[in-house]
């Protein structure tokens, strides 16, 4: 073997082998790029040609230099633009299928050909490398850089890509993926989700058959809405949580997106996913770079509750904002004032979180306006001053009596909209978005402003910068966006609106960097009236995301089970409210599946109740370590079984927390056989305690009882769920011998 070169300890092997392909009696060349994580491999193999093809994405093999082989063991018949498993496909010349990138030259022409020039690693740490790879056409000065940025423990890997060109005039881009990912199997079986308000992350899974399928989203804002980026792909069957083979995608994106999967003539399957090429022709100067967003994926050869936790390992570990860190629990007063508060109602609320037994206090809507008070969602959003009449003394005022109650202070805002009864849009009607000559049209009876304009930019940060400003000790971020975006329009963008979905994102996220440069350990909520706004682009700048506006406790269950696969327990905030008809433990308990959180009238508890609350938040700051940063294990599913369970171990497997919930409520349902338990150290003994018990019951649970690790993971243990214990919650801990 000639030219060959292995790179181990960065996590991605580089081996150029010669002659694998060639044909005929002279030697042509190939180079084969694995990119490897612990347990996974995607395969690059540039062809005598210069093309880049996918020729594997899968299990690793033990042997790297086996992976120039793959080709040869495949006969599926004819590929007849040798183009089927292109790792970036490029529209006009010899391609067939569904393009990665289309372009119009400056020219005029629309054809792309894009050969490999010479790929590059670098080694960012012992767990994380890059490798990219330069693309140019061959007849035009257009070139793109391909990127995959792998994490070797977490088996996690980042795909994107960058393009630039040097012709004389604008090259337009029709279309620009993000990543062209190549899948073999047998058949396909994806897992997608759709949803609108209050009825987030609704699965459905179905095979897929030959043409394509997209998923995608043009609202602009609070994208995720209808239909959230993240998905599943089994091969073969429809993975369980313990087996089979399965890749989880999502794009890491804000606004519209696109995902299509298509099944070629050679029965593979093609992923192309970025942001959504719709009304988005970009025009992009000569030696300006266009550099998309990364598509994060994960694949599993153990089913998918390995993908998910290769997905919140490293969401913990690289993406969330302190993400091995502390969170606080918080009392938020919306469900206990709505908008109809003062400073004597705060006041109180104020000793309602000290005696609570929580750290912080979460002001919501309704604080602001002044001309145009904030008393309903019709009027004051935009004017962020604070409203006179409910605060004489302005934000400040509460935020000291905050502090010397022995609590941190938080605050709601909507930075991104505007109400027209208010005073900005009296003022900047420019940096509104509408259509200058058709009627306005609302959603929660507000508009969107214009962020690709850079004066928005400005405006939004200082509404946060002025909240820290009046306090230094602001210690909570709010941040809501509840309109989508009707009749886009720039009039900051001129005659370039097919920039305008592209330029709103990217200025939102020049806000957030500039937040998080001058504050970057303040919490801040990512909210989008429930989960229109729930992805990895964003939460790179907050701490958490809420869920759902629906906090029903029994549809929060199937809610946070779905997000849970993508997502980490430690950025899900579970409030605690009065929606639903079960009883105030089952909400506690359920708020626990992720951060903790309430919402709820505690002068209005009877003393029992507020008892359990306070004894609850006391239980919760001893697991939530285990819950936040343990390996989570689903054991009963909701939408199969009675009883909902569910677990998250310690890093040692010295600890577990097992959360139950009767989610059947016909006659003499509940947990009738033992559940197996999943994560534990099977030579280890561990016992069993019911915790966060109500101040009248008593627990069935024998906490003296010794079990070995061998025992519940291969018979288990029935936490005894039925009409009278709803839900329960176990402790489970090592003996020490």
């Amino acid at each position: 073997m000639k030219n060959s070169s292995i790179f181990y300890r960065g996590c991605l092997t580089v081996i150029c082998i010669t002659g694998l392909l060639g044909t005929g009696s002279a030697c042509a060349q190939t180079v084969t790029i694995p990119v490897e994580t612990a347990e996974t491999a995607i395969v690059l193999q540039v062809a005598p040609n210069k093309d880049v093809n996918t020729i594997y994405l899968g299990k690793k093999l033990s042997n790297p230099e086996e992976y120039g082989g793959i080709p040869g063991v495949y006969q599926q018949g004819n590929n007849y633009s040798g183009m089927y498993n292109s790792a970036y496909t490029p529209a006009g010349s010899r391609n067939l299928l569904e393009p990665a990138i289309a372009v119009t030259h400056a020219d005029g022409n629309n054809s792309l050909d894009l050969k490999y020039v010479n790929h590059s690693v670098t080694r960012v740490s012992d767990d994380v490398s890059l490798l990219s790879i330069q693309l140019k056409d061959p007849v035009y000065d257009f070139e793109v850089t391909l990127y995959y940025k792998s994490y070797y423990k977490e088996d996690v890997i980042e795909q994107w890509s960058v393009i630039e060109h040097h012709e004389k005039g604008n090259v337009v881009l029709q279309k620009f993926a993000s990543a062209n990912i190549n899948l073999n199997a047998g058949s396909y079986w994806l897992r997608q989700y759709h949803g609108d308000w209050a009825k987030e992350m609704r699965p459905e899974e179905t095979e897929l058959t030959h043409g394509i399928k997209t998923l995608d989203s043009k609202l602009g804002t609070r994208a995720d809405l209808f239909m959230p980026s993240v998905f599943m792909v089994s091969l073969n069957h429809p993975a369980t949580e313990d087996e089979g083979s399965v890749l989880f995608g999502s794009l890491e994106w804000s606004g519209n997106f696109k995902t299509d999967l298509e099944i070629d003539p050679q029965d593979n399957l093609r992923i192309i996913s970025g942001i959504n090429n719709y009304a988005s022709p970009y025009q992009l100067a000569a030696g300006q770079p266009f550099e998309t967003p990364a598509f994060v994926y994960t694949f599993s050869s153990e089913g998918k509750g390995k993908a998910s936790r290769n997905l919140q390992s490293w969401a913990r570990n690289y993406k969330l904002v302190d993400g091995k860190g502390n969170r606080m629990t918080l009392l938020n007063n919306w469900e206990s004032t709505y908008f109809d508060f003062n400073e004597n109602k705060l006041s109180e609320l104020l000793k309602d979180t000290k005696k609570l037994g929580v750290d912080l206090f979460l002001l919501d809507d309704g604080w602001f306006g002044n001309k145009y008070p904030r008393n309903s969602d019709h009027a004051g959003l935009g004017d962020w001053q604070e409203n006179r009449k409910k605060l004489p003394n302005g934000i400040a005022a509460i935020a000291r009596e905050a502090q010397s109650d022995g609590v941190k202070f938080g605050v709601w805002i909507e930075p991104e909209m505007v109400n027209p009864k208010s005073d900005l849009y009296a003022k900047h009607p420019d940096w509104v978005i509408k259509q200058p000559k058709r009627e306005e049209y609302y959603l929660r009876n507000q508009l969107v402003l214009d962020l690709s304009n850079a004066q928005v930019q400005d405006f939004v940060y200082h509404v946060i910068d002025s909240l820290f400003i009046k306090d230094p000790a602001m210690a909570y971020i709010k941040w809501d966006c509840n309109s989508v975006i009707y009749n886009a329009y720039s009039v900051h963008l001129h005659q370039n609106q097919s920039q305008f979905y592209v330029e709103y994102v990217r200025g939102l996220y020049k806000v957030l960097q500039r937040i998080r440069a001058k504050y970057p350990d303040v919490p801040m909520m990512l909210c989008s009236g429930g989960g229109g706004r729930v992805d990895y682009g964003a939460l790179q700048y907050f701490t958490e995301f809420w869920p759902s506006d629906n906090t029903d406790p029994v549809e929060r269950i199937f809610m946070q089970w779905e997000y849970s696969y993508f997502y980490p327990a430690i950025a899900s905030a579970n409030h605690v409210t009065d929606w639903g008809k079960q009883p105030l433990k089952f909400r506690v308990d359920v708020a626990m599946m992720g951060k903790l959180g309430f919402d709820i009238v505690i002068d209005k508890l009877s003393g029992n109740d507020l008892k359990f609350c306070q004894n609850a938040v006391s239980t919760y700051n001893d697991i939530k370590p285990i819950i936040w940063q343990g390996n989570q294990y689903r054991l009963s599913d909701p939408r199969t079984e009675s009883v909902a369970s569910l677990m998250y171990v310690n890093a040692d497997r010295s600890s577990a927390v097992m959360l139950n919930y009767l989610v059947n409520y016909r006659y003499d349902e509940g947990s009738k056989r033992p559940i197996r338990l999943k994560g534990l150290d099977s030579a280890k003994k561990y016992k069993i305690t019911e915790i966060n018990l109500y101040p009248t019951s008593t627990s069935v649970i024998n906490s003296t009882s010794v079990y070995s690790g061998d025992f519940l993971s291969t018979v288990g243990f029935n936490p005894v769920v039925n009409s009278d214990r709803t839900s329960v919650v176990l402790k489970i801990d090592a003996v020490k011998e």
